[in-house]
């Protein structure tokens, strides 16, 4: 009863959005953005116990595929909002880099050293490791990440690096399904799901993901126009606005589950999920942003960036690097988390150049200090790729 609770409970905080989308209501640009902001969660928390309990309907493949996507819709239904209205309006660009740059940096600063954390504090733990099948995910990252590099030279998001992110989503789903899975360990709502009757398990699923996500692409619009109204009003850098609070409230489902995950002694299944969703929104987020904005554009084009923004994703890309090396083991100290922590937070409401090229620079060095320290981690960076992509050539023979 306890777990319908929770279920009818998600179900309701969405409620007043939808009545506001439907009435057209004229309201305070900050109701907006809480009312909205709280459906875009309460709708995240019911498509990730659909998905959960997805497991035991559908083929492991489209499983994975679906996963993959819902991981990312709350943070794809507002960044396509912008990427669509910067062909109409071209301010609107930035905003689209902003919500991106934010979601993957808020991930890797704070929900990853958040499962170590709260592993160490509940068993003392001081490190997490993660299960052989996660190589898969840490292979794409180095590829999206090594790639991502060239985004911040070139200057723009182009409908070439859709191709290239597009791909390499499509390739890590394809491998994926070919890891050794074992059977899902459901708990909370979606166990309750998964107890019901077949045909009433199966209409609950659809129900689970349609209504949902019809909620969160309704929300996205009033939301982030809501986010952006109330950083106006408070005299705020509207960018830093749609940059924390927007991927803040759409990543909470997720970081919430991670958090019970470890309390129930799953700290690697934990930090596995995050670490996917780090993959999923390092390619399939960002390459969808210069598709849609050129079909909004009615043409094939480019998001341009300008400086600011080619300062946040080499930022990103480099937090991404420092990442990598420290997973390069298959495992996360709790020093190694801290230091993820430590250098995410203390870079927050500081907003000039400098700061942003200095933590690039500093988020590298470090990154090249580890890898000086331990040699072995970049061959074992390599190892993974290396056994990941041979497997999928030889599975394709």
């Amino acid at each position: 009863m306890k777990n319908w609770l929770w279920i009818v409970a998600a179900g309701t905080f969405t409620i007043p959005a939808l009545y506001l989308r439907l009435s057209e209501l004229p309201l305070d640009a900050w109701v907006n953005a809480v009312v909205f902001g709280i459906a875009i969660v309460s709708a995240a928390f019911l498509l990730a116990w659909a998905a959960e309990t997805a497991q035991l309907e559908v083929s492991q493949a489209l499983v994975l595929a679906v996963l993959a996507i819902v991981a990312v819709l709350p943070e794809y239904a507002v960044d396509m909002y912008f990427a669509w209205t910067a062909a109409k309006q071209p301010e609107y660009a930035s905003y689209a880099a902003a919500n991106m740059t934010g979601a993957n940096r808020l991930l890797v600063g704070i929900g990853w050293p958040l499962v170590v954390l709260i592993s160490w504090l509940k068993r003392r733990d001081k490190v997490v490791k993660l299960d052989k099948p996660q190589t898969t995910e840490i292979t794409f990252l180095v590829l999206a990440t090594l790639y991502s590099f060239i985004i911040p030279i070139k200057g723009n998001i182009s409908l070439w690096d859709t191709l290239v992110f597009v791909t390499l989503f499509g390739f890590y789903i394809w491998a994926s399904s070919k890891s050794e899975q074992v059977e899902p360990e459901l708990a909370g709502p979606s166990a309750t799901l998964a107890a019901l009757p077949s045909r009433a398990r199966r209409a609950a699923i659809v129900g689970l993901f349609l209504f949902p996500g019809a909620v969160i692409l309704a929300s996205a619009e009033p939301f982030a126009q809501g986010l952006l109204g109330t950083a106006e009003g408070l005299g705020m850098d509207e960018f830093i606005m749609v940059q924390w609070i927007a991927p803040l409230a759409s990543e909470a489902p997720e970081l919430i589950i991670a958090t019970i995950f470890v309390l129930n002694g799953g700290a690697a299944a934990a930090l596995g999920m995050l670490v996917s969703a780090k993959v999923n929104q390092w390619t399939l987020l960002i390459g969808m942003i210069p598709l849609v904005f050129s079909i909004s554009l009615g043409a094939p084009g480019a998001l341009p960036l300008d400086a600011r923004q080619v300062e946040e994703i080499l930022l990103t890309s480099a937090q991404s690097s420092l990442a990598l090396i420290f997973l390069s083991r298959l495992r996360l100290s709790l020093l190694a988390a801290g230091v993820l922590f430590l250098l995410f937070a203390s870079q927050l409401g500081m907003t000039s150049t400098l700061v942003r090229y200095g933590y690039s620079a500093l988020y590298l060095a470090v990154t090249l200090g580890v890898l000086l320290k331990d040699r072995g981690r970049a061959a074992c960076l390599f190892r993974m790729t290396r056994d990941t992509v041979g497997g999928m050539w030889r599975g394709r023979g």
